[in-house]
Parts: structure tokens; sequence; C-alpha cells
């Protein structure tokens, strides 16, 4: 199936000045047939700049990326939608390559393999390991994340992505309540995409607590999926990554496993007790 301009793009974006237009740059190579991007309330110049590649611009103040997604994908007009964030940096061909795995492979969702767009120092070298060991692993899955990937529209009218359910990371929620749906088919296709990284462990504990915080949602939303969650921060990054590396000859990216699951634990911890002191 060939491209065709029949693929809508959507970016959720704020405070973005120094990435977004790379972003943008790498999106027009591969001539979709629309850009969205959906600024939540930028402070900087984020907004401005997006309009020199689309005028399709949607400011969207008070909101979260949850519902900033949920807003870009109904403002498309078209049946395929490709969600994109800041950070990725497509080919020339990725568009048509992520087209190519969600049809040949009958999904409803595809999300690409990921690559370095550059590598600065040793926790970037690391999650480029992390990557390889954990997610560029093509075929079907029963968890992806939400972006790079490519989505059939008419898959939310099912399912939507919901702030009124996890506010602050909608990628565990919206595709576990997708996986009930048992005609559904995601996976993880061929096409590789470039994402940069984050530029220091700060960046990446800020990071990975702000994924906790998410976990927290999760728990609290489905308590009965807590144990799976904790399974993951405490017995699968601390303990069964770091073994999986240590067989494939990955030494460097043990410490990056661990601190993963360690601060996503720190951020589900601090989740919790806020959200009891607020009595939810």
């Amino acid at each position: 199936m060939k491209l065709n301009n029949c693929i809508s793009v959507v970016v959720c974006v704020k405070n973005e000045e120094s990435r977004i237009e790379g972003c943008l740059r790498s999106i027009m190579y591969n001539h979709p047939s629309e850009i969205i991007v959906v600024d939540g309330g930028s402070s900087d110049r984020t907004a401005e700049l997006a309009l020199k590649y689309t005028k399709k611009v949607i400011i969207s103040t008070g909101s979260n990326l949850t519902r900033d997604r949920q807003i870009g994908i109904d403002s498309s007009n078209q049946d395929l939608i490709a969600m994109i964030d800041a950070d990725h940096r497509l080919d020339g061909d990725s568009l048509q390559g992520l087209l190519n795995d969600l049809t040949n492979n009958d999904y409803d969702i595809v999300q690409s393999q990921l690559l370095s767009y550059k590598n600065n120092n040793y926790w970037n070298s690391a999650e480029e390991d992390a990557w390889q060991l954990t997610h560029n692993i093509p075929g079907p899955k029963v968890m992806i994340g939400v972006a790079p990937a490519m989505y059939r529209k008419s898959l939310f009218s099912k399912v939507k992505f919901d702030d009124n359910v996890t506010k602050t990371i909608d990628d565990t929620d919206f595709i576990y309540r997708l996986s009930k749906i048992k005609t559904m088919k995601i996976g993880i296709g061929e096409t590789k995409i470039k994402q940069l990284h984050f530029g220091s462990f700060s960046d990446y504990r800020k990071k990975f607590k702000w994924y906790g915080i998410g976990d927290s949602e999760f728990c609290i939303k489905h308590p009965h999926r807590s144990f799976r969650i904790l399974y993951h921060l405490i017995i699968r990054y601390p303990i069964i990554y770091p073994l999986k590396a240590l067989v494939s000859g990955k030494i460097k990216v043990i410490p990056f496993f661990m601190m993963q699951g360690f601060f996503r634990f720190y951020g589900l911890v601090g989740g919790l007790i806020s959200a009891k002191i607020k009595g939810k």
C-alpha cells in the first residue's frame, strides 16, 4: 500500500522550542496529508515556530498530554494517524514504513523500533542498549508505547485517550483498555525511527519519576493490575532485565535498568501518597 497522502500526523508539544522544528522538518520529508500540532499552552515560541510548517496548530490551554493526543486525533481528516513526538526524527520513508508494517500485519496500531538520533554520554548509549534488549523486537505485543506509532482512526470509536482515567501517562492505560477488545491487534514493526536522548542523569531521573506518577494513577484506577506494575518495577527492572543484559554482553545498560526501576518506583509511591492526601 502506497502512502498517497492518506496519513494525518499528530504532534503534541509543550515548551519544545528547541526541538519542534527538527521534528516537523523530518515529518514534511514524508509528505503526509496534514500535520496537526497540539500545543499544550507553551510559554515559549513553540506554537509560533510550528506555524512555519503547518497551519493546523491548536492551542490547548489548561490541558494535559492525554487530552491533547485525543484533540489532535479528533481534528484529523484521514483514516490513518501517525503519532509523533517532538523528540522524534523521521527519515524520508518512515511513514511509508509504518504504513507497510500496519497493513502487512493487519495491525490496528503499530509502533516503530527506536534508534538514537545522537549519543552524547554514557546514559544515552545505555538507553540505546535498553531499546535493543526490550523494545526493538518486531511482532505482535500485549503492550506497546503510543508514539512513534501509526493508528487506524476507526479504533478511537471504541477506546479514546481519556484524561479522566490517567492524566500523566496515557500509554499504559490506553493500551490496557484497548487490549481488552479481543479483535484489536497491536505490535512492533520493522521500521526504525530516531529519537533524541535526554541530556543528563538528572533528566532521566525526572523522566522516570514522571513515569512512576503515571504508574500510580494506573494502579489507583485499576487496582487489580497493581501487582503486575509492582512486579515490573521491583523485579523486572532491577533483576530480570540486568540478567538479560549480562547474558547479552551489554553490561553498561545494567545501571540504566536499575535506575529506571528505582525512580519509577519512587514516583509511584509519591503519587500514591499524594493521592491519599487528596482523598482520591
